[in-house]
């Protein structure tokens, strides 16, 4: 019952939220010294990554499945979005291997912040904490939401190829 009462909910938001313009927000990373300004980066698709708090493998190898695919869609602007302290975010993004997250920062959401923002729904059971579901939120390049996908644990997340779909159904609706 609980289930489909979040499955109600995500449908409602998702179909609330789209083709809204999303506030401005910028975050900042933690794996390089750049900042991430939406208002900045209209005119690409931005696919914001929310990543569980704590830590996850399926993070990782999301992340990383991710980060060797995203110059196949240089369109689309790869934001990565730990809700973290500072100091977990570094020793989770070292297990990336080598200099991924310099070409691909992890940003740092503050207490949640940006995931409340955008409706990500939370009371997730991880490792012992309440934290909010995996997402994905896609961005036109006006900045408005034209899709979202929100996990239903902490291995069920959008695929890359999946994304490279979306986008492309969108691109061939225009």
């Amino acid at each position: 019952m609980k289930y489909f009462k979040i499955l109600i909910l995500l449908i409602f938001f998702s179909l609330k939220l789209q083709g809204q313009s999303v506030a401005d927000f910028t975050i900042s990373s933690v794996t390089d010294n750049s900042s991430f300004t939406l208002s900045k980066s209209k005119g690409k698709f931005i696919a914001l990554h929310f990543l569980l708090k704590t830590e996850c493998p399926y993070c990782i190898k999301h992340t990383n499945d991710y980060f060797e695919k995203a110059s196949s869609l240089p369109n689309v602007l790869q934001i990565f979005i730990k809700p973290d302290e500072e100091k977990d975010i570094k020793g989770w993004a070292e297990k990336l291997g080598g200099n991924k997250a310099n070409k691909y920062p992890i940003y740092h959401d503050v207490k949640a912040k940006l995931a409340d923002q955008f409706n990500i729904p939370s009371g997730y059971a991880f490792h012992g904490q309440i934290v909010h579901y995996p997402a994905l939120i896609l961005l036109n390049e006006k900045g408005e939401e034209v899709f979202r996908y929100i996990g239903k644990n902490n291995s069920d997340r959008y695929s890359f190829e999946n994304l490279k779909a979306t986008i492309q159904d969108l691109m061939n609706k225009k």
